[in-house]
């Protein structure tokens, strides 16, 4: 049965993967990004611009989907800004902008998306291994892995907040995934998993997690610890 989703961060990276293959599986996507350029208007895909960073755009897309009345069947929170730099080194101005795109810009998002979404429905945000208490944490990722941590925190909340009526919030927190942002930060690093290859399970969890799981942060992890 076709479903409707929103995802975010969709141009690239898992977002990209995700929304591919939603698309052939005839779901209807609202994919949104700041750039939508690779993204191609069909009768299953809805590319949109939207800045996660700009209440204003939020506002837009929000509105053009509530006031068609649509009914979400899943939020995938996907979109992200990653940061790896010594902590002495980052700037407040940097230090915001991660918890902008990262927290205030996911919250803000669902929280006006929310009135469109089923009851039944799932909200999944992509989080961190290293936003998980007790996990191994890296130097230079203090501002990323602060925001994915403030980010598992809000899951666990909206799921108390929401589990009387719905919909049912989960997190996936990732260890490390090939994508550009991987590759740009770790120059030469080979994760032992691509975008490519955890887009299915993304798309199968955003789709059917909430039967299984409400208000849980999932490590989706091969390495050990």
């Amino acid at each position: 049965m076709s479903k409707t989703l929103i995802i975010t961060g969709a141009s690239s990276g898992i977002g990209n993967e995700v929304v591919k293959i939603a698309e052939k599986k005839g779901h209807k996507v609202y994919s949104i990004s700041r750039n939508i350029k690779a993204l191609k208007e069909s009768s299953f895909l809805h590319p949109r611009e939207v800045d996660l960073v700009d209440e204003n755009s939020i506002d837009e897309f929000c509105s053009e989907i509530n006031n068609e009345g649509l009914r979400v069947d899943a939020l995938i929170n996907n979109a992200g800004a990653f940061l790896n730099k010594p902590f002495e080194k980052i700037s407040r101005k940097e230090f915001e902008y991660i918890f902008q795109v990262n927290v205030f810009g996911l919250s803000s998002l669902t929280r006006k998306v929310l009135p469109s979404i089923h009851r039944k429905g799932h909200v999944v945000n992509i989080s961190s291994m290293g936003g998980i208490n007790g996990s191994t944490k890296f130097p230079g990722l203090t501002a990323y892995s602060s925001s994915k941590g403030a980010v598992n925190i809000i899951t666990e909340l909206l799921a108390e907040e929401y589990k009387d009526n719905g919909p049912s919030f989960n997190a996936l927190a990732f260890g490390a995934v090939q994508t550009k942002m991987l590759e740009e930060a770790f120059p030469g690093l080979e994760a032992p998993i691509s975008a490519k290859e955890i887009a299915d399970f993304v798309l199968d969890f955003a789709l059917m997690g909430q039967k299984y799981f409400n208000g849980k942060i999932l490590p989706v992890s091969s390495s050990t610890p």
